[in-house]
């Protein structure tokens, strides 16, 4: 299996509360490679990253950043922030993937959503 990230929305959070399953397809989830993650982390993005407010595991554990190997949850409160930084980076990247990430987290604004992510 390739090292890859993937993020989707949730459309009821109340749904997953106490039951959260590696489930891509439900969420409608985009795929971001690994390694490229892993490169924009080592930049002044990863920095940036840190300051993700968003939830592991459950909705019931606050956390900072996405978990690399788990589910991290996004909250609507978090999502302009998220959209800014991955905006920035596609800036300097120009990324397909970035492009899609962003796409996906302007829905979840749209729609006021929780996001997922899978990570690997």
């Amino acid at each position: 299996m390739p090292h890859v990230h993937e993020f989707g929305i949730i459309d009821s959070i109340e749904e997953i509360k106490d039951d959260i399953r590696y489930d891509p397809e439900k969420y409608g989830c985009i795929t971001v490679d690994g390694d490229f993650l892993d490169d924009l982390c080592a930049t002044d993005f990863g920095k940036k990253i840190d300051n993700l407010q968003t939830f592991a595991h459950s909705t019931d554990r606050p956390y900072n950043n996405l978990c690399y190997f788990g589910i991290t949850l996004i909250p609507p409160n978090s999502h302009a922030y998220f959209l800014k930084i991955v905006r920035e980076a596609n800036d300097v990247y120009k990324s397909e993937e970035l492009e899609n990430l962003m796409k996906k987290i302007d829905e979840a604004i749209k729609r006021n959503k929780w996001m997922i992510h899978f990570g690997d």
